[in-house]
């Protein structure tokens, strides 16, 4: 049973975020990977061993190449976040893609196609 609420665990998520977040932008050199990536998310279990990524992809040229290219780099990446993050283990890197940015814009599409209309008939 996991606890969400523990602070060192949520400390380390945000940390861990932080770090990825500068990793896979600036760091990497994989030409599969293309767009715009953000780490919306990560949860580390209690244990250390795993994190789950959650990465936001905008403007990509074939979203399931760059999720591919990630996993593909994630021993670069987990490497690069074992130089930054000074914890006895780092954990092996899941990644997992974020579509809630994305939905969040075609709902707001959406919303500003039906608010005009509304204010047509008042």
């Amino acid at each position: 049973m996991t606890d969400r609420g523990n602070t060192r665990i949520h400390k380390i998520d945000e940390e861990y975020r932080k770090e990825l977040s500068q990793i896979i932008q600036y760091e990497l050199k994989n030409p599969n990977i293309t767009g715009l990536i953000s780490v919306t998310k990560v949860n580390v279990t209690n244990d250390l061993k795993y994190a789950k990524v959650y990465v936001s992809i905008l403007n990509s040229k074939n979203i399931k190449d760059t999720i591919a290219g990630l996993k593909k780099s994630s021993g670069f990446i987990r490497t690069e976040l074992a130089r930054r993050v000074n914890l006895r283990n780092t954990p092996e890197l899941i990644f997992e893609l974020d579509d809630s940015i994305e939905y969040g814009a075609k709902i707001d599409t959406i919303l500003k196609e039906i608010l005009p209309k509304k204010e047509d008939k008042n």
